[in-house]
């Protein structure tokens, strides 16, 4: 029977992996990552609380895709708080940590992780749901909603927790990882080989979200005129899916591989000088999510400067609203069958956000 070591403190697996976290977080590195670590939490918090706000404040997010974004900004203050809690037990720290601690540690950031990538997953099949159905309001009930966040906090724990559980090498020195001393390496294969599948499932659905719209809105230009607004709306929506998908790939991608080489015992991989920067870029994903999902929505930009300048003129509101693209294409006149294409392509670009005056259940 193999020996277990739950009383060691971490420098035990440390020295067994040979990892000295001491010379790697010393010095002007541990400077410029800690100095970085800062000022992106910073952003995180409060970027990711303006935008909770907003949809809380403003009834043109009262609908599921709003929610689902603020859940997304919930998860990524999340990461917020497990990037802090790891800048303070990391280090020289590191080797003096319970394996509780250090589970505690690594628990919050792959929980943070998750409920985010999970989040992510959702919005793109929320949208493809309801484009696929040529619905520009979502069949989503606020109870359906409400179970739907409850389950990406519900998975996001349970992955976070999984080594916690038992899937770890305490039992078995031989099978510890060299990033996550005391991670088996058969799990950090099955999770980082997890994340790229849905990664790739999220590629294939807005893959498949503007094929069709690119599809129904030359079928439209064909028969009709069209405005400019409704013209300029594929190249919007092409912009906004390829800039979520550039800043996932580049934010997640370097990291998971790192993870699933560590996974395979790639000893001649070189991954323990990149480990470090790999998670800094992989919580820019936080950074980034509030400018992508947020900023481009000119109705959230909007009422996120009004509380930053505690200004609550409605008049400004309605001004800046009626030059929004994504409100201006999102009128209640385009439901006739000519127009049904472009109701479509409304609800994915804007979330039906200008659609909260006509009522929903």
């Amino acid at each position: 029977m193999n020996e277990c070591y739950y009383d060691k403190r971490m420098d035990f697996f440390y020295n067994m992996t040979n990892t000295d976290t001491v010379d790697e977080w010393t010095g002007p590195k541990l400077i410029v990552v800690l100095c970085f670590g800062t000022f992106f939490c910073l952003f995180i918090f409060i970027s990711n609380s303006l935008v909770i706000a907003a949809v809380v404040k403003n009834k043109r997010f009262h609908f599921p895709f709003y929610y689902l974004l603020a859940n997304l900004a919930a998860a990524d203050f999340f990461a917020g708080i497990a990037y802090v809690f790891l800048m303070f037990n990391t280090g020289p720290v590191s080797k003096t940590l319970t394996v509780n601690r250090w589970f505690l540690r690594q628990g919050l950031l792959d929980t943070s992780l998750t409920a985010s990538l999970v989040n992510l997953l959702v919005i793109a099949v929320e949208r493809h749901m309801s484009i696929m159905r040529m619905k520009i309001h979502s069949n989503l009930t606020k109870k359906r909603v409400t179970f739907l966040i409850i389950s990406i906090w519900a998975i996001a724990i349970f992955m976070g927790a999984v080594p916690t559980l038992g899937w770890n090498c305490l039992c078995d020195i031989t099978a510890c990882s060299s990033l996550a001393p005391i991670y088996s390496r058969s799990y950090l294969v099955f999770w980082s080989v997890l994340n790229l599948v849905v990664f790739f499932i999220m590629v294939v659905v807005y893959i498949r979200i503007y094929m069709y719209v690119q599809r129904k809105t030359n079928v439209l230009s064909s028969h009709t005129s069209g405005s400019i607004s409704r013209r300029r709306t594929p190249v919007k929506l092409m912009k906004t899916v390829m800039t979520l998908l550039g800043a996932f790939v580049v934010c997640w991608t370097p990291g998971l591989v790192v993870l699933l080489l560590d996974g395979l015992n790639c000893t001649y991989c070189g991954i323990q000088n990149v480990k470090r920067w790999f998670l800094l870029l992989a919580l820019m994903n936080s950074v980034m999510n509030p400018i992508i999902y947020s900023y481009k929505d000119d109705e959230m930009w909007s009422t996120m400067k009004r509380m930053i300048c505690c200004s609550s003129e409605d008049k400004n509101q309605d001004r800046r609203s009626s030059r929004v693209p994504s409100t201006v294409l999102c009128r209640s006149t385009d439901t006739s069958g000519n127009y049904i294409e472009d109701g479509i392509i409304q609800g994915t670009i804007c979330g039906k956000g200008d659609l909260g005056d006509k009522g929903n259940s």
